[in-house]
């Protein structure tokens, strides 16, 4: 069970054979007073696998956060044109990073990581960022972009994961749904002492087992 209605992560998921269900998690995204960019995201991430493997006990939830950084502060989605464009502004001619929180959980464990990856922007002109913004892209992507479509023609550079930019650090997820029994075999699924499940939930990844 994928614990996000985002359109980029079922393709992803959909492009390596796992089939899974969505249930999107409601949760406050606000940063805590003093809360670092890296924490935030997998706090995120583990808050919304724990929220749906509240409602969903016996499911693999899959849960993910993404967010972009620059001179250390996140830039979540825009709420409207213009802070798209003032997000593009900030990003234009030079490197930012961007975070991937990865959370899975399964009977009550959740294990959860971060992807972090550096992405560089070309400079953009003021007329380059009104064009993009008009195609809506921007509207609901952290950071005002969307790797996989129009935003692919600012990107230069990057230095890691790219499917974390897009939104699903699949190697990431691969590793932790195995740190509890759920391994990956290119297509198919197999759950130790469980019997295969095709609607995976996914959770945030974490080093250790930890209960929600």
């Amino acid at each position: 069970m994928l614990a996000s209605s985002s359109p980029r992560r079922r393709e992803l998921l959909t492009l390596i054979g796992i089939p899974h269900t969505v249930s999107p998690a409601d949760i406050d995204e606000t940063p805590l007073p003093g809360e670092q960019p890296r924490p935030h995201a997998e706090r995120l991430a583990r808050g919304k696998a724990a929220v749906v493997a509240a409602r969903q006990p016996n499911a693999v939830i899959v849960a993910a956060d993404t967010i972009v950084v620059v001179d250390g502060d996140i830039l979540g989605k825009p709420r409207d044109e213009a802070e798209a464009g003032v997000m593009l502004r900030r990003l234009s001619g030079r490197h930012h990073v961007v975070f991937t929180a990865v959370a899975v959980a399964r009977d009550g464990v959740i294990v959860s990581d971060v992807e972090s990856v550096d992405v560089t922007f070309r400079p953009l002109s003021d007329g380059d960022i009104t064009r993009y913004v008009a195609t809506r892209e921007p509207m609901d992507k952290a950071g005002a972009y969307g790797i996989q479509g129009f935003g692919a023609t600012i990107v230069t550079r990057i230095d890691g994961d790219y499917f974390a930019v897009m939104g699903l650090a699949l190697g990431l997820m691969v590793r932790l749904m195995a740190s509890v029994g759920v391994e990956y075999r290119f297509g198919e699924i197999t759950a130790r002492d469980h019997d295969s499940r095709s609607g995976l939930a996914m959770p945030q990844p974490s080093p250790s087992h930890q209960a929600p």
